[in-house]
Formats: structure tokens, sequence, C-alpha cells
């Protein structure tokens, strides 16, 4: 591998696990997240900070002493491969006075180095701002998790406002689950839950809690407070727990043994988030006013807790009456009143959830590094985009919305919508998916959602031949069907039979034989569509069924759509406007595929050329110095004037990429190829949000990106062209080169056919 291909290396020092400390847990799951995202553009690798001798492992050292700052600087020096230092800085980790020692390594060292402070304390006196501001001197950035640990280095310690970046603390993805649900798990039913959680000690003031739970037991005498974690180490003196033993005195003193439970264990992640999870209110006692911010609250709000929380910093700056309840550090009747109101009120607390978990979804850790990617990115001055990894293909979310009827059309959150019902358009879309699925994996159990998402088609066959789109939740025809045009719900039924048809050397005949059958029963309809999209759709299907089997007709038919695509162009396109209407709007892509796969039937140059020409236009508008944004939702895009840039859907980033890669299977240009990647990254966090769409978790995708926030519920039409777009990239290797760089040997195998006579450059 040539160095321009490799990673670039980071050591972050800071402590590791087995070191129990929130900053060891911070570190490692900001490198795991990187890794995970990045792997192919960043490998971080530790440079711990530890007391002891640490073989095997290459760099470490003593924070007691300071030669061995020198030493390492002086090793780290040697080593061409490492690129960056991220030093993960809390007063205490590091030796002499305010951690000075610390700059015996900061005056040595030839990489750059970037700073994340854990702790910034406000009105400092002369030698900690002098501290402060040397590290500032020695880093590139300076990275703080709040708002106002940067106002206090802006103003107290003078740190000019460039070097600043904010990047909240990291949380874990969670699925969206109710309290109630986790509870059956772990046998809780019919208790009201508080809890808390983290290393145990005195600074957490566990007995603020203990002090209100009388009070709450005698409005709510189901109520349970777990309270777990290890005590901390360092507060353990003479093999004495002097706090828990006080914590566990004063719950026999207070009579409240039925009511609080103590987990004195380390718990793993997902039985640490499970419990969470279970948990109605989540209490945050500390007694520090200068906590600049809390891995344990982060984890808390992230898991869809409702908060009690004592005041500093970091819960003033994101607490607000829609998330939990601020007190006063160690007034334990403000934490009585204030769980006494939450517990009382389901329907609050339900709200306060919701609230929790959209809030927290900016600092996941996935979305964590990609910040962190790109501030890397930044001080390292690359050029070359970043390098996400693609997720594994996962059906979990798709088989999740399916009942025994077909897709249902929506979700809360993560949570199917049983009274939306069922759509046609979503039941064709995932027939496709899993067929494509199928073709891939030759997955067995796939057979069996084929089979029903082609039932669901069937039934919505009326005697005509045409199709209904809206099903209810009872399997109903919804009256809906009567005042809304289904020309475009019609043509991607046929998209879908095209599909199956087109994959009749993999499937049971008698599937195909379905197929086939409803296909003909359409015919006499297909020919007289006219809204554009319908047209596109309908060539696409018939396209594919003429993959394997001849039909005059349904060629003649492709060519009579195609004319009257092609007439809509001739009189719409001009100059800067080669576009088959007025607008843009959704799932334009369709239009020049339906044109390029017409010119693939008749050999008709006039159908290629409209197809590059309006494809050319449509990319200009969606790709722009650098980024990738489709056709906003929001009033779309009208000729002659500007466009909104924000309301973007997965349906139309799909529908890009399964153009480009027909456009690039035809023309083998390595800029589609290029473009494919980039529109796919969309999903993974390469967005203005810089936030990931695709929920790795669930398997399930955000319904849309608006201005400000991804929407959380992952409905079926926005998970099936997720799926959609991640088969489609699977067929080509990850992060292809820059255009000049890319070679023969990249370009993915061509797609076997059956038959002898179908068209080469779409195999």
């Amino acid at each position: 591998m040539k160095n321009a291909d490799r990673p670039s290396k980071i050591l972050c020092m800071s402590t590791f696990p087995p070191t129990t400390c929130g900053i060891a847990t911070y570190t490692t799951d900001t490198m795991q997240a990187i890794e995970r995202k990045f792997r192919k553009s960043f490998q971080c690798e530790a440079l711990e900070i530890v007391k002891g001798q640490k073989p095997g492992f290459p760099y470490h050292f003593n924070p007691e002493k300071k030669q061995e700052y020198i030493r390492i600087a002086q090793e780290i020096n040697r080593d061409p491969e490492v690129k960056m230092i991220h030093i993960q800085h809390e007063f205490g980790l590091f030796g002499g006075e305010y951690g000075s020692y610390l700059f015996e390594f900061l005056k040595i060292i030839n990489k750059p180095v970037v700073t994340t402070f854990h702790t910034v304390l406000p009105a400092p006196n002369p030698e900690l701002k002098t501290v402060v501001q040397k590290l500032v001197e020695f880093s590139e950035l300076i990275f703080v998790m709040t708002h106002q640990s940067a106002k206090m280095l802006k103003e107290d310690y003078k740190v000019p406002e460039s070097k600043l970046e904010i990047i909240q603390h990291g949380t874990h993805m969670v699925a969206w689950k109710f309290p109630e649900k986790v509870k059956e798990k772990y046998g809780f039913q019919g208790r009201l839950l508080m809890s808390t959680f983290g290393l145990l000690g005195a600074g957490k003031s566990i007995e603020t809690a203990l002090y209100a739970l009388p009070e709450i037991v005698e409005h709510h005498p189901e109520v349970l407070y777990l309270i777990i974690g290890k005590t901390h180490p360092g507060n353990i003196k003479n093999n004495r727990d002097d706090y828990r033993r006080f914590l566990q005195n004063l719950v026999e003193q207070l009579n409240l043994s039925d009511h609080v439970k103590f987990y004195d264990s380390y718990f793993e992640l997902d039985q640490l988030l499970e419990f969470l999870q279970a948990t109605d209110v989540y209490l945050f006692t500390s007694k520090d006013p200068n906590q600049a911010v809390s891995g344990t609250f982060s984890y808390a709000m992230s898991c869809a807790c409702p908060i009690i929380a004592t005041t500093n910093p970091h819960t003033k700056e994101i607490l607000n009456n829609e998330l939990g309840i601020l007190i006063d550090i160690g007034d334990h009747k403000q934490l009585s009143e204030a769980a006494i109101k939450l517990l009382s009120d389901k329907k609050l607390r339900e709200f306060m959830a919701v609230q929790a978990y959209s809030k927290t979804n900016s600092s996941i850790w996935d979305n964590i590094a990609i910040q962190q990617a790109r501030a890397y990115q930044r001080v390292l001055d690359r050029d070359e985009p970043l390098k996400f990894s693609r997720p594994k293909i996962k059906l979990d979310h798709l088989k999740r919305l399916t009942t025994e009827q077909g897709i249902i059309q929506f979700a809360k959150i993560s949570i199917p919508d049983l009274d939306s019902g069922y759509t046609l358009d979503d039941n064709a879309r995932a027939l496709i998916v899993v067929l494509m699925h199928y073709s891939k994996f030759r997955l067995k159990e796939n057979l069996y959602y084929i089979d029903l998402y082609l039932s669901f088609i069937e039934r919505c066959q009326t005697k005509n031949g045409k199709f209904v789109n809206y099903i209810d939740e009872h399997n109903k025809v919804h009256i809906k069907n009567d005042y809304v045009n289904l020309e475009d719900s019609n043509a991607r039924a046929i998209w879908a039979l095209g599909s199956m048809i087109s994959e009749a050397h993999n499937l049971p005949p008698e599937y195909v034989k379905r197929a086939k059958a409803s296909m003909e029963k359409a015919r006499p309809s297909i020919s007289g569509v006219l809204s554009p999209r319908a047209i596109a759709f309908t060539i696409k299907g018939l396209f594919l069924y003429l993959e394997n089997f001849e039909d005059r007709k349904f060629k003649n038919t492709i060519e009579d759509l195609a004319q009257n695509l092609i007439s809509k162009y001739d009189l719409i396109a001009e100059k800067k406007w080669e576009w088959f209407e007025e607008y843009l709007t959704y799932a334009n892509s369709i239009l020049p595929e339906a044109m390029l796969l017409a010119y693939s039937t008749t050999g008709k140059e006039m159908y290629k050329k409209a197809a590059l020409e309006s494809f050319e236009f449509l990319l200009s508008k969606m790709y722009k110095n650098g980024e990738f944004k489709v056709i906003s939702n929001q009033g779309w895009h009208q000729k002659h004037t500007e466009p909104e840039i924000y309301g973007e859907q997965p349906i139309d980033v799909a529908y890009t990429i399964q153009a480009l890669d027909l456009f690039y299977q035809h023309f083998k240009k390595p800029d589609y190829k290029v473009k494919m990647e980039k529109a796919f990254d969309w999903f993974l966090g390469d967005n203005h949000l810089n936030q990931i769409i695709y929920n790795p978790v669930t398997g399930g995708c955000g319904d849309g990106l608006e201005k400000g926030n991804v929407n959380l519920n992952q409905g079926a039409e926005s998970t099936v062209c997720y799926l959609m777009a991640r088969l489609i990239m699977e067929s080509y290797p990850e992060n292809p080169l820059p255009e000049p760089l890319v070679k023969k040997a990249l370009l993915p195998k061509r797609r076997k056919r059956v038959r002898k006579d179908s068209r080469f450059e779409f195999r």
C-alpha cells in the first residue's frame, strides 16, 4: 500500500481500561467510533498514561516521572507513521503543579497536537491561567464539550475563538424501547424505576436522593431506586468502602430497603443501556458546581430518560423543561417534589423521553467521530475526502416493519405504527429490495418475504388490471384510493413485477408465473400512463421483463412511452434547463434512467442524447462545490428560481445511486462511480449536519434530513430505499479513487443475465 493510501496514525494520550475512570471510557469510545467509521482514513492507537510497565504496548509512560515525558516524545518523533497526538486532558492525570510535567512532552514532540479539555475551571488564579494558556499555545485545536466551557476559555483564559471547537460528549446509539418492555426482561414489572449509575463516590451525593425518597414513596409506594456501579477505587481506604456503607446504613435508617437496590458491579454496556431504558426517571445528584461534563448524564439522556439533575455548567446548558428538571445541589426537598411530579405524569415522562432521545441524536458516537475526523483533516491539511466505512447489510428493520399482510407504512422512531396501514408503493419497493438481496446472497428466508410482498401486490390489483395503493390497518381498501392519482403507484408495481420476472433464473417457477400473470392482467392499462415518472417506472419494469422474455408488444410500448417522454423533453428543455418538466421534484433520476433504457431497447440515438443531457443537468443541481444535496422537498426546484436547500429524503438519494449505477455500467465513466460513493455517504453522515441518517443498531433509516435535525422516524420508504442503495454499493469497492487514478482492475464484474441477446452493457 502506498503511503498516500495508508490511514493516518493518531496517538491518543489518555488512561485506558482497566483503569477505572470516565476519561478512560470516553477515550476508548472515541477511538472505537473513529476506527469503525473511518478505518481507511485514520488509525487510532493508545498513548497510555499508566504508572506500571505494559509489555507489548508500544506507547505508554509514567505520568509521575518527568523524564518519562521526554522519553516518550523522543520515541514518537522517530516514528514516521504517527501523524498527530490527541491529548485527553484532566489536570490530575499529569505530574507537577496543575499537570505541568506535560510541558516536557510538548516542548519536544514534533507532531501536531490537539487537546480535549475535560475540565475548565472558572476564575483561574494566575498559575492555573498560565498553564492553560501554554497548553493552548502548544495545541493546534482545543476541543471542549459545552458552550459554557468554550465561553470560560475565551473570557477567563483569553483563548482565541479560532482555536476552539465544541464537540459534545458522545453517547451510544440505542434502539427506541418503552420502559415497560425492558422492565419485563429484568423482573421490574409494576415498579416505577429511578436510577443512578457510575463509579460510586461522595461527589455523586447519592444521599440527596435517599433523603428525598421517603416522601416520594408516600406518593408512589411502587417506586424502586437503582444505584448502579462499583465504588471508585480512590474511595476505598484500607479495604473499607466507607461511602457505600454510609449509604447502606442510611437506607436502613430511613426504612427504604424495599425501595433501594444496590448493584456493586460493572455492567456490560448492553445491560447498562437497557437498565437506563427501563428507567422512568434518572437522578443526577452531583455536588460539583463546576463539573464541565458528565458521561453518565449524557448516557441517560441518550436512553430517553427524563432527568432530575443538580445544577452545574453541563446540566444548565443542556437540560430545559422539555427534558427534565433542574434542582439546587444537595436540596432533597426539591428533588422529592420534582420526582413526584414526573412519576405522577406518564404523558409528561413520555414527552420528555422523546425530546431527550431526539436531542442526543447529534451526539451519538458515530456523529462525534465525523466531527472529530473532520477536525483531524483540517489540522493535517488533508485535501482528500474522508473515507466512510460502509455498514453491514442488515434487514432487521425491514422485517420488523413487516406483518403477515405486508410492510407497514410508517414507524414512530423504530416502532412500527400499525395504525398507518400499508401502501402498494412500499410493498413494491420492498419486493425489489428483497429480490436484490436474494440475488446476491441466496438466503432461503428471502423467499418468504418475496412471496409476502408479491401477494400484497396481487391483492392490490383490481379486476380491470389496475392497482389500488392504500390498504388500511385492517387490510381493507382505503377510501383514499378514490381521490388520489394512483398512476405512479401503478407504475411502481410494474417495476416490481418486472424486477421479479428478470430474476426468473433464480426464483421458484411458481413465483415467476404469478408475477407474469399479474403483469399480463395489467397489460391493457400500461400503455396509457401519462405522468413522466409513471412513464419512467413503467419503462423500467418492461425493460426488466424483456431481460428474460421476448414480448414484441411490450417492446413497442417502451418505444411509445419513450416517445411521449422525449416529446415533453423537446418541449421544455432549453439551455441551462435540460429537463422534462418546468420543475424538479422527487425521484428525478428515474427520468434520464428511463431514457437510457429506452435507448438500449430501441437503439435510437435521440434517447441516449436526452438521457445524457438530462442526467448531467440533474447532477449539476445536486453536486456543487464538492457537496451532495438532493432536491429539497420544500417547494421543490422551480425553473428560473433559487431552490430551498433543506428538506432531503432518502428516496431521492437512493434513486440517484440507481441511476449512477446504470450510467456507469453503460458508459464506464469513473466520475459516476465517485459520485455514487459521495451520494451513499450522505446516509453515513456526509451531509450538512454531519449526522448519520441510517441507524446501524436498528437497520432502519431516518425519514429525512431537515435544516437542523434528522427525522428519526424510520418508516418503510426510507428504510427500503437505504437498503436499495446499500445493495447497489455492494457491487463496488469502498472509496473509489479520484477519476485520474481509477484503473480497470477496480471496475466491478458485469452482472450475468440469462438471455444471450440481452443488452451486454447492462449485465
